[in-house]
């Protein structure tokens, strides 16, 4: 019964935050709008409920999705190595693509800087894993920053951003993550002038392991258990040259329905009290007369595996891993979805075309917002994905084709009649033509983007590799009930 009357009160609170802006827009009125970003951290695509997953409880994303324009074939283009968050936030905020931008973004203009040029207020809080220099030269206010890639969600380092431009106020976190971060949101919201436009980035650290949300909300789905993902697997077939990373490590090989039934509830219980969070932030743009004049963009870095192939983390090119969500949703923006092929780096232009600012020459992400005005389909025909030295693939219509360079293997897929990528055709003669069609188009997509990478080797590394007891030690982030649970009481390394 509590828990029932929990979810209620969430639907009735979701219901009162959108409840939709009145009055006339910013365009309407000759003002450039703001633009709020929420972004998420190794959340998969089919984690939505608005987005066909019944499991999960995401009624603050959920209305988003139902009041604004959704891209359902988002992708983020891959990554150097195991660390995707990085290249990912780089591309994002830069605009380029994997091979054109640094880890550090040196040499990039980003986003929050040409907008803080145009006049726009720009506030930044939570997971910034791109060095502080690059953080300093975007934002003019910031709280609660976190300044790397992952840690323990109950005990953030954080710093602030003084007036005078510098860090200031170094400290551990008091509280669960995503309520620091929106804290420092709401915060920034109640006391901005809202005479000046502002572009707010709030980049949660969840639903990244550590896989400790407040207990009750991983407890409810213990007893509300998601389904396992179609394409579970006790270990991936074969070797795809990621095999033992740090993510791959949370879980002993093989893969048990019951281990990874417990990691999805303890995941979906992050995203759900990261939703919560979303629906606090949400609610004060209404509070403050702000909503008729703020854009809110709602995406996430990557997806991740946590069960799909065998795997759990997000080093592979899977759909899993890659396909990410987007959402555009405010004044102007019409209710809809399109299956048209997006980036994450996409939303640089398309944030400028929102703003009337026109993006540098050297951004290579493509404007999205013809495709929600009905002025064109799609804005590119084809995505190319990559990790690493060992995974390249490309996607053209419902044809995926994966290569795996070390040890000279490929795979072919058909993602109208097998989404979930579990029937390889690439070994069929009668798909042949394909295969050589879809190869040529990968080696063409290389070159456009200068990746050097050969699809191929002289010496194959052995394609078979059973982990099967492997000894696993927890890192240093993980909780206490974590390493018991998972890890026999190890301690860290």
């Amino acid at each position: 019964m509590r828990a029932r009357l929990f979810w209620l009160w969430m639907a009735f609170v979701s219901a009162a935050v959108f409840s939709g802006p009145t009055g006339s827009s910013a365009a309407d009125r000759g003002r450039r709008p703001n633009i709020l970003v929420l972004f998420a951290d190794d959340q998969r695509a089919d984690a939505i409920g608005a987005w066909g997953n019944p499991a999960i409880r995401t009624p603050h994303i959920d209305r988003l999705v139902r009041s604004g324009y959704s891209f359902r074939d988002n992708y983020c283009m891959g990554s150097w190595h195991g660390a995707v968050c990085i290249p990912s936030r780089a591309m994002l905020n830069s605009g380029r693509t994997l091979f054109h931008v640094r880890p550090d973004l040196k040499g990039a203009r980003l986003l929050p800087e040409l907008l803080r040029q145009a006049g726009y207020v720009t506030f930044g809080t939570g997971k910034w894993h791109n060095r502080e220099k690059s953080f300093l030269r975007g934002f003019s206010q910031g709280k609660a920053i976190f300044f790397g890639g992952m840690s323990d969600h109950f005990h953030v380092p954080l710093v602030d951003l003084g007036p005078d431009g510098k860090l200031i106020n170094r400290r551990t976190g008091d509280k669960h993550s995503s309520e620091l971060f929106a804290d420092a949101t709401i915060d920034f919201l109640n006391r901005h002038d809202p005479q000046r436009p502002f572009y707010a980035y709030v980049a949660f650290t969840a639903p990244h392991d550590p896989r400790d949300p407040p207990r009750r909300y991983r407890v409810w789905y213990y007893d509300h258990r998601p389904p396992l993902p179609e394409n579970f697997l006790p270990q991936h077939p074969f070797n795809n040259g990621h095999m033992g990373g740090r993510d791959e490590n949370l879980a002993p090989w093989p893969r048990t329905p019951e281990v990874i039934s417990d990691q999805l509830c303890e995941y979906y219980g992050l995203v759900t009290h990261m939703d919560a969070q979303i629906g606090r932030i949400l609610e004060t743009p209404h509070e403050t007369g702000m909503a008729r004049d703020t854009v809110i963009i709602y995406a996430a870095d990557h997806g991740l595996a946590l069960g799909s192939h065998g795997l759990l983390g997000k080093q592979s090119v899977y759909e899993h891993s890659m396909r990410c969500p987007l959402v555009f949703a405010g004044p102007g923006i019409p209710h809809g979805q399109s299956s048209a092929l997006s980036y994450l780096l996409d939303v640089f232009p398309t944030v400028c075309a929102l703003t009337g600012i026109e993006p540098p020459p050297e951004v290579e992400g493509k404007n999205l917002r013809p495709i929600w005005e009905g002025r064109t389909d799609a804005v590119r025909d084809s995505v190319f994905l990559a990790f690493a030295n060992v995974m390249r693939a490309v996607r053209r219509g419902p044809w995926k084709l994966i290569r795996y360079p070390h040890i000279n293997h490929t795979q072919l897929f058909n993602l109208d009649r097998d989404p979930y990528e579990m029937h390889n055709l690439a070994e069929d003669p009668q798909y042949a033509e394909q295969v050589e069609a879809m190869t040529g188009l990968l080696l063409r997509r290389q070159r456009e983007l200068d990746d050097q990478q050969p699809l191929s080797t002289e010496n194959p590394q052995p394609k078979t590799l059973d982990l099967t007891g492997r000894e696993r030690k927890p890192d240093r982030w993980q909780p206490k009930w974590i390493r018991d649970k998972y890890f026999g009481g190890a301690e860290p390394d």
